[in-house]
């Protein structure tokens, strides 16, 4: 009988996280697919102006802004966030082991906004003095970005790597490796598929982050020339206009969530792909 109870307890629980997804989705399209339709799909993806007292509703700027950001936070933060989880999986002194993973820990749980007070107190002064502009900008953003997908990259490889079989560690020892390419050669391969998990999840977490974004970004509507101009994202832009809009403003919005919507679902399914070919 209480195996029955869990397995219904369990079920109810994967309906409601379907449900749950499944509201939201009616939500976003019901409201903003509309609103697109007024605005004109075209216009509305492709127009690089946004102006909400004139009526001009183009959010090409917020999505180059949301790529370019990403992309910036994946550059600087990956890499690092890899290579640190190797070291603390495989090369990490026992004595250095716990603190350092306190710290990654305590990394994950610092809030957006004290990331981006720090950014605004720290990061933006040392690439105006470092770079010149006004340190609020696309370069900015993605080092901040870089700093808060690391933990999500570190534990999830470190996860991964940790999860290899000492087998193929022990079989390159055998064979006349030495301990790093051992590591680098054997295990790292091994441990693909999660590490790719690591980086999807880095992906998401940069991508639909907003305070710290606008705090350092700069929130200028427009294509941005330059890694040290101003720049605004499409979570940017629904958090700033979404108290005072109203209207066809508010249905935009809405329109905008729904573009960050499925780019957020087109990112997971070509990963996906790529995890899948790289199991196989």
């Amino acid at each position: 009988m209480k195996e029955k109870a869990m397995k219904i307890v369990f079920l109810i629980a994967a309906c409601v996280s379907i449900l749950a997804v499944a509201l939201i989705c009616i939500f976003l399209f019901a409201n903003g697919i509309p609103a697109m339709k007024e605005i004109g799909f075209l216009n509305f993806l492709t127009g690089t102006k946004w102006r909400a007292s004139s009526g001009d509703y183009g959010i090409l700027p917020m999505i180059l802004g949301s790529i370019y950001v990403t992309a910036g936070a994946m550059v600087i933060g990956v890499p690092i966030g890899i290579l640190m989880a190797v070291f603390l999986a495989k090369f990490c002194p026992k004595k250095l082991y716990k603190p350092l993973k306190s710290g990654v820990d305590l990394l994950a749980g610092i809030p957006s906004v004290v990331y981006g007070f720090f950014g605004l107190c720290v990061l933006v002064p040392m690439v105006q003095d470092v770079f010149g502009g006004s340190g609020n900008s696309m370069l900015t953003a993605s080092i901040l970005l870089g700093l808060m997908i690391l933990p999500t990259v570190i534990e999830t490889s470190e996860s991964a790597i940790q999860a290899v079989p000492d087998k193929y560690y022990e079989g390159a020892l055998a064979l006349g490796a030495t301990h790093e390419r051992s590591v680098y050669k054997t295990v790292v391969p091994a441990a693909k598929s999660g590490i790719l998990a690591g980086v999807i999840l880095g992906v998401g977490r940069a991508i639909g982050e907003t305070m710290a974004v606008i705090m350092v970004a700069g929130n200028q509507a427009r294509i941005p020339s330059s890694i040290l101009k101003g720049v605004r994202t499409m979570t940017a832009n629904i958090v700033i206009e979404m108290g005072y809009a109203q209207d066809l403003h508010r249905e935009a919005l809405i329109a905008t969530g729904v573009v960050l919507f499925v780019f957020i679902l087109l990112i997971n399914l070509i990963f996906s792909a790529l995890k899948r070919r790289t199991v196989d």
